[in-house]
């Protein structure tokens, strides 16, 4: 069993960590700051050492030089990403930001610790494998034609140093493929940087990506570098790419074509080498079109295009994905649990409009609700809620009457959401509002998504 290091001083932060990390079978240790986890521990000895950055005292980063060479993992919100990357300078293995989905950080830690594991004993160090048949190499599962041809075409083009656009709609699982063209890259021992374009406010977006000088804006009180330049060298993935400002596409454009970086407020420019991966679930093409998208940046990024299939339409896939999140929470059963014929037939009829991570939410959730060892179609919970919106209906059983209309109570859950996020946006942060709704701040914009409900561009941040 792994053991883990976290390190947070958020009591209720790091008591939720905690139980989760514990659910899937990691020995945790805990400590509220660098100098507490010092005075408890001998860092070597864990496996994996999960640490915020800001903390009472010392930063998380100086557990880096502790570890001796154990992977630490520096958790962070968007406000201070910047000094996340540069904490990957300094060894950090790797960044999440906050808030995050617990599937991100379960994914987050399962290869991380895979990647630590020792080697075969060899004369030489040597490159990434060749991916085997089975794709493992890859960390997707997939067997239907669409899913194969989609693997062949990342073994074409992660060697080579061309832009990538990967399709596909919300939850289907493109941060995995761009994870998996970077580890088959040259640039595999450098960082891969991920951002989610529609996580960052508008106003602060050219400022997190490219930096800033000094006094180049009120606030700016020293000069900053962007997450651009931190990724020299290695990889850059910019997810939904399609929310990027107009104004910041003409900047990124310029590190496509000339291979510099300009800061905000600064005359000088200075070269960066950066290979692009970018994804989105929207049309690029046809906002290009209504000008909503730079046309030329759009074919500087349409170089090579991954289209990732959604679940609905990779036929027994589905059962795999599921088997795999079911082994994952067996792993905390004493008797191992398992899906009923009709569970699995279901499983295999319902669209999943929130493809693999509604799948994940759907599982968990049943393994905890079955009794026995059989997980039955109800427990699923598919049928008539999306599963993912678990924490809306948490929250809605808190709710006084008086929060909304006196009909709240004959609303459905996109109802309730749309709702509540109407009537709150205009005092609220998005922060604030994911919060209070239980959910991350990637899954309210997607949500606003696909309900139609546009974020207020003058409203708090």
């Amino acid at each position: 069993m792994p053991h883990i290091l976290l390190v947070e001083d958020e009591t209720i932060i790091r008591s939720a960590l905690r139980r989760l990390l514990e659910r899937h079978q990691y020995q945790i240790s805990e400590a509220g700051s660098v100098q507490e986890a010092l005075d408890q521990y001998h860092i070597p000895d864990f496996d994996l050492v999960i640490s915020d950055l800001r903390l009472p005292g010392a930063p998380g980063t100086e557990l880096i030089e502790q570890a001796g060479g154990r992977p630490v993992l520096i958790m962070t919100s968007y406000a201070s990403l910047r000094s996340a990357v540069d904490s990957m300078r300094l060894g950090a293995v790797d960044y999440i930001a906050k808030p995050f989905d617990h599937g991100e950080m379960l994914q987050a830690i399962s290869r991380i610790l895979q990647a630590a594991q020792p080697a075969p004993a060899e004369t030489s160090p040597a490159r990434p494998a060749a991916p085997s048949a089975d794709n493992g190499a890859l960390g997707i599962i997939g067997h239907c034609p669409a899913m194969q041809d989609l693997f062949g075409k990342i073994r074409k083009v992660a060697p080579t140093d061309s832009n990538v656009l990967i399709l596909g709609e919300s939850g289907t699982g493109k941060e995995l493929v761009a994870r998996a063209i970077h580890q088959l890259s040259r640039r595999s021992r450098e960082p891969m940087i991920s951002v989610n374009c529609a996580a960052i406010p508008e106003s602060l977006i050219e400022s997190e990506l490219f930096g800033h000088e000094k006094g180049a804006f009120t606030g700016a009180s020293s000069a900053r570098t962007g997450l651009v330049e931190a990724a020299d060298g290695g990889t850059l993935f910019l997810d939904e790419i399609g929310e990027l400002p107009l104004e910041a596409q003409a900047r990124l454009l310029r590190v496509l074509q000339e291979g510099e970086i300009r800061r905000v407020g600064s005359v000088q420019s200075h070269k960066v080498s950066v290979r692009l991966v970018a994804a989105t679930h929207r049309d690029l093409k046809n906002l290009a079109r209504t000008g909503e998208f730079r046309e030329d940046l759009y074919y500087r990024l349409n170089v090579i295009a991954l289209k990732l299939p959604p679940l609905r339409e990779r036929d027994s896939d589905v059962l795999d994905i599921a088997e795999t999140f079911l082994k994952r929470h067996n792993q905390q059963q004493h008797e191992p649990l398992y899906f009923s014929r009709e569970a699995r037939q279901i499983i295999l009829d319902y669209p999943w409009p929130g493809n693999v991570r509604e799948l994940e939410n759907a599982v968990e959730r049943a393994s905890i609700l079955c009794e026995g060892r059989e997980i039955r179609a109800e427990h699923l919970g598919i049928d008539s809620e999306l599963p993912d919106t678990a924490p809306l209906q948490a929250h809605l059983s808190e709710q006084p009457e008086t929060t909304l209309s006196s009909h709240t109570g004959n609303l459905s859950l996109e109802d309730y959401f749309q709702r509540f996020v109407l009537e709150h946006q205009e005092h609220m942060t998005e922060t604030e509002l994911a919060r209070k709704l239980g959910i991350s701040r990637k899954c309210l914009w997607e949500r606003r998504q696909r309900l139609g409900i546009p974020r207020r561009r003058n409203g708090p941040e």
